[in-house]
């Protein structure tokens, strides 16, 4: 039992990490509105990186255009105690990257910075975010560390090793959480029916004395 527990908890893993380890999306803003922000669950020490490019609707063309290079992006990071890890400008194309400290919910929020006088237009931004190894540029690992296509391919097995691991006892947080909060409200579910019970007894007992000194006026009994 305890084996086909684990082995489904591994399978919800790896769904988890292919799910999880690349999202690509794009969405349209104007270059007056507020940040548009994305929630993503990442286990501790986990590598994230963002890649975003800025397209403007030009009217002439009817369609969506290179952005010009006035056009740029604040990128704003915050982890699930809302903590900033990371708030900087950054042009029209270009990538982003932190690293988590703390398992949870960490929330990326992007706003463009342009000029008033180019303020108004709409605007379509196209990103990718690449979680743990996914997010590892090993070409440029295999020219620094100087390695052999067999060692970086060990690396990069090593590295989803460390990546399932650390998913692995992301799990784990969230199950952790989810009994706490379950044995938590099962507590207040207990002491609100105890509260209940003690205010039925209460009530009770009063109309009874109650009605018993009404008949006893009245001469009834």
């Amino acid at each position: 039992m305890a084996t086909g527990k684990m082995l489904m908890r591994t399978i919800l893993v790896l769904l988890g990490l292919w799910a999880q380890s690349t999202s690509g999306l794009y969405f349209h803003i104007l270059e007056t509105s507020h940040p548009k922000c994305f929630i993503e669950e990442i286990p501790d020490e986990t590598l994230v990186v963002g890649k975003y490019k800025t397209q403007a609707w030009d009217d002439a063309a009817g369609n969506f255009l290179p952005s010009s290079p006035g056009i740029g992006m604040h990128v704003v990071v915050t982890d699930p105690a809302k903590k900033t890890l990371m708030s900087k400008y950054y042009s029209s194309e270009g990538k982003f990257s932190f690293t988590s400290h703390t398992p949870g919910e960490h929330t990326i929020c992007l706003q463009t910075n342009s000029t008033k006088w180019t303020s108004g237009r709409k605007l379509r931004v196209h990103l990718d975010i690449e979680v743990g190894e996914q997010a590892v540029d090993y070409s440029q690992v295999a020219e620094k560390e100087k390695l052999t296509e067999l060692q970086l391919r060990v690396r990069q097995l090593l590295d989803q090793v460390d990546q399932i691991s650390k998913e692995q006892n992301y799990q784990r947080y969230r199950e952790e959480q989810f009994r706490a909060t379950s044995e938590s409200t099962n507590s207040r579910v207990l002491w609100w029916s105890l509260a209940q019970t003690a205010i039925l007894l209460t009530l009770g007992y009063w109309q009874v004395r109650h009605l018993r000194g009404f008949f006893e006026k009245k001469k009834l009994v």
